[in-house]
This record gives structure tokens, sequence and C-alpha cells, in this order.
């Protein structure tokens, strides 16, 4: 199945509403489809200017590697090398640390979303929750 425009907007707003009952610093959140193509996006006013950049780099490197950021981050701590050399491959837009999530459909994945703002634990279970709420599975790796 493939993520609709409709469900990745349903992801945004409930990571959205997860942040405020959070009470998170303010976040931006990408949603990628299978491909590693942008679905939809949104930034919270006062979000610094590069959190978008953070945002995709974090769903990406999830989706590229078919492992949740958490995976990918654990995996630059024992294998910096390797890690250095995929986001080279993937013109730096990789970003290893946790808040990118993959969205899995009946084990196969469907997307990511990546979220940034507050530290990389907050975004990860915010996405994770956002995930679930629209009835998907996630792994965050």
């Amino acid at each position: 199945m493939a993520l609709t425009l409709d469900k990745a907007r349903e992801i945004i707003d409930a990571a959205l509403k997860g942040a405020r009952e959070r009470n998170l610093k303010p976040v931006t959140v990408a949603v990628l489809d299978a491909g590693g193509s942008l679905k939809a996006m949104a930034r919270e006013d006062e979000t610094s200017p590069m959190r978008p950049d953070i945002a995709f780099g974090k769903a990406n490197g999830a989706i590229a590697l078919g492992l949740g950021s958490r995976a990918l981050f654990n995996r630059a701590q024992e294998q910096p090398y390797f890690i250095q050399a995929m986001n080279a491959l993937a013109d730096g837009k990789l970003v290893p640390v946790p808040g990118g999530v993959l969205i899995r459909e009946n084990g196969a994945i469907i997307g990511a979303v990546g979220i940034t703002g507050d530290t990389s634990d907050n975004d990860e279970a915010c996405a994770i929750a956002a995930i679930e709420a629209a009835g998907f599975n996630a792994d965050g790796g």
C-alpha cells in the first residue's frame, strides 16, 4: 500500500498535537514516501531555519537504509566510517540520530517520519505516537 497525502497529513497533525501535549520545543515534521520523496512537511512557529533539512535527513536516512534512525545512531557509534560513507552517498542528507521512524504496514515500509526540535528521544517518541495514531506500525530502529 502507498502512503497517501491524507495519511501523511494525519501523521503531521498527530505529531504536532503530541508535541504540544508533551510541551516540547517547537518541532518540524517531515513525512516521506517509500521512495524517499517528501509527501508533507510542517514547521511550527519559532523553529530554526535548518529544522526542515534535519527532519528530512532523519526520515531520509531511515528510508535509504531501511532502518530507523536510532539504529543508524547506534551504528554510527560502532562504525563511524560506514555512516560517514553512507552520508556522502546520500549527498549529506542523512541525519543519524533518533527521530527518524519508519512507517510500516503489514511489515512493509511505506514511508518514514522525521521530527526535530526537541531532544532526539522526544522527537522519536512523538514520531512513534503519531505513526501509531494514524493506524500504522512504527519502527524507530
